[in-house]
């Protein structure tokens, strides 16, 4: 009789065993991108930042974000990665010990640039008018 532990609606980022088995895939990747053990013209000019990796339940498919070092060239790198998808599954699967060497597709980063748009909406004057005490407050 299987056991089910992970419920409807759990943790967000998923199971604990997604969680541990997507940092070990995140671990691998960026040693092998630091190391320099792709050899692609695309890759060579950029350094390049795996923040998170996202499994699936299964743990068969492994969503991969990235960003390059400055967030240029995004699409550029992204290319790269997919050309040498099936090297760096190969790579993945002998440093990271797993029944089946998971899927691997790449995705752009984008919290930077989220994080960057409230950024300048904090900055605007018309919040910056909002957070200034008004008169008749304390500080």
């Amino acid at each position: 009789m299987p056991r089910h532990h992970q419920k409807k609606g759990s943790a967000p980022g998923g199971s604990q065993r997604q969680l541990r088995v997507g940092e070990l895939v995140r671990h691998a990747l960026a040693d092998i991108l630091a190391h320099g053990s792709v050899h692609d013209a695309d890759l060579e000019g950029h350094i390049v930042t795996v923040p998170e990796v996202r499994m699936s339940p299964d743990l068969k498919l492994a969503t991969i974000y990235v960003m390059p070092l400055g967030g240029r060239d995004t699409d550029i790198v992204l290319a790269a990665l997919d050309r040498n998808k099936r090297f760096l599954r190969g790579e993945i699967a002998h440093r990271v010990n797993l029944k089946f060497a998971p899927e691997i597709r790449f995705r752009a980063d984008e919290r930077f640039d989220e994080a960057e748009r409230i950024e300048k909406l904090l900055r605007t004057p018309a919040v910056q008018r909002d957070l200034a005490p008004g008169e008749g407050e304390e500080q």
